[in-house]
């Protein structure tokens, strides 16, 4: 919830900033013309549209880079729902009494995973279940390869753990992917651009004698929204764009093993 806030928290500090930057360039603008005439503004266009062009190329990147990262963290959900439920079937090949145990840390396995991203907001508690999880894997673990010394065929080396290999490699990629995000000195950089587009945005507006709040509080409007949305896709389980709607295939799954 914290990082929502501070992601709010920049939008708007980012759209006051963009206001006040424009109406400064405005006023430079109008001192320039007063003092120099017409011909002193003549000339800049290509400088502003090379900030105008970095500016947005920054935006579209970052923009799609955070998309990317979203979706990539959806369709990971997907993949470790898949890699659970093959494990799941794969069970069967075990004899009763090992594949008992097993079922029972699987369902226990899949309520912590459930709940490991219920409320990623609280830190603690989700490390917290993370670690359950990890002994979890452990112990599912250890019992497949008791499993398998006691089974003198490879039914289980060939066809139990590789699957299970692969779901737990999915919940570690999962962990991971949450933690991918750029570096903040591009987000600096990108609050850094904006403003000084509008600077420059404002002083090509200065031929006209009043400033035209429409255009300022509009292009402010836009780019903050943009930036709160690149924020927002960023950390998934904690603002308005979600893949919380993703997790019904877990409870799917974890309603199919009763």
């Amino acid at each position: 919830m914290m990082r929502i806030l501070i992601a709010a928290i920049f939008s708007f500090l980012l759209f006051l900033g963009t206001v006040a930057c424009l109406r400064m360039g405005w006023r430079l603008g109008r001192a320039r013309l007063r003092a120099s005439g017409e011909d002193s503004v003549a000339g800049l266009g290509a400088i502003e549209g090379a900030i105008y062009a970095l500016m947005g190329l920054l935006i579209a990147f970052t923009f799609t880079g955070a998309a990317q990262r979203f979706e990539n963290r959806r369709d990971l959900i997907v993949a470790e729902v898949n890699a659970i439920g093959t494990a799941w079937l794969r069970l069967d090949i075990l004899d009763a009494e090992a594949r008992q145990e097993v079922r029972t840390l699987f369902k226990e396995y899949l309520d912590v995973r459930i709940a490991t991203y219920a409320n990623v907001s609280d830190t603690e508690l989700t490390a917290a279940r993370v670690a359950r999880s990890l002994e979890l894997q452990k112990a599912i673990w250890n019992r497949l390869i008791a499993a398998a010394k006691q089974d003198p065929t490879v039914r289980t080396t060939s066809s139990v753990l590789p699957p299970v290999n692969e779901m737990f490699d999915l919940a570690n990629t999962r962990l991971l992917a949450t933690r991918q995000h750029p570096p903040l000195a591009i987000y600096l950089m990108l609050a850094f651009l904006i403003l000084v587009s509008a600077v420059f945005a404002g002083f090509a507006m200065a031929k006209s004698e009043r400033r035209s709040m429409l255009h300022i509080v509009g292009f402010a409007a836009v780019v903050s929204i943009a930036a709160y949305l690149i924020l927002d896709l960023e950390f998934p389980r904690l603002g308005l764009l979600r893949v919380d709607a993703f997790d019904e295939a877990f409870l799917q799954l974890r309603r199919s093993m009763e």
